[in-house]
């Protein structure tokens, strides 16, 4: 039986997660099938737009050119990506940091908070560094956004004492960190828009519970359907799965 999260998951990954259920049931249904059949009893994820910016680019603080145009990592801890989301709680809103590992799509690092200080994503930071080598960090590069947080003096100085290169995207398109972007739409989405939670505590402590659901258990078709912790440990070279060959809907989005 499914747990009750997985309710919150992309119709793809849940028709992936279904596969033993459905063998053993033998019950026989396409993915095709399977969106129609959500569709008519509207439980397919919808598309929110967005209305907070988290971004503050107009700052004194010094901006870093982008190094990641055409990089492509060949491994795990070659390429973080960092963005900041908000999820609106009972009593406000929440502003949660979140560092991936650009090949794994593994979340590396995260901090909820209920302000966009800089040291909020200082602590994020801190928990993806904690634990590699000092050797892997040198290799590292880290791309965020031109945001007051990632250009902050404690920031910077944190990338820099651990010989981190640092990467910003340098005008607003979405594109220019697409994968953090992705992350915090199915975190959002998939996930969090689901709980009810009153205080920075639980949102905390759900956080917590779904960026485990998200890296060790949510199959992932840009990484052959496999999970970010398990590329993420492991290093295996994999193909992307994902075809767009869904018809869109203005409000019914298909997860990839």
């Amino acid at each position: 039986m499914l747990r009750e999260n997985h309710r919150a998951m992309g119709t793809r990954k849940l028709y992936e997660v279904l596969q033993p259920f459905l063998l053993e049931h033998q019950i026989k249904i396409g993915r095709d099938a399977l969106f129609d059949l959500l569709a008519q009893h509207k439980l397919l994820v919808k598309r929110r737009k967005r209305k907070i910016s988290t971004t503050m680019s107009y700052h004194r603080f010094h901006k870093w050119p982008n190094l990641i145009k055409g990089f492509v990592p060949l491994g795990a801890n070659a390429l973080y990506v960092s963005d900041i989301t908000y999820w609106k709680i009972e009593t406000g809103f929440v502003y949660i940091s979140f560092i991936t590992d650009a090949y794994s799509h593994k979340i590396v690092g995260y901090q909820a908070a209920e302000t966009l200080e800089a040291i909020e994503s200082l602590t994020a930071l801190k928990m993806a560094l904690e634990p590699i080598s000092e050797e892997i960090k040198e290799k590292l590069i880290h791309h965020s956004d031109r945001g007051v947080q990632y250009c902050s003096d404690g920031y910077v100085k944190l990338l820099q004492d651990n010989h981190i290169k640092i990467s910003m995207t340098q005008n607003g398109d979405p594109l220019e960190n697409a994968i953090a972007e992705r992350v915090n739409g199915i975190l959002k989405e998939e996930c969090l828009c689901h709980f009810k939670v009153s205080t920075l505590e639980e949102a905390r402590k759900v956080l917590e519970e779904n960026v485990k659901l998200y890296n060790n258990e949510r199959p992932h078709m840009s990484i052959g359907n496999l999970t970010p912790s398990f590329i993420h440990e492991t290093n295996m070279k994999t193909e992307r799965l994902w075809k767009n060959y869904y018809q869109k809907r203005k409000e019914e989005v298909i997860k990839c």
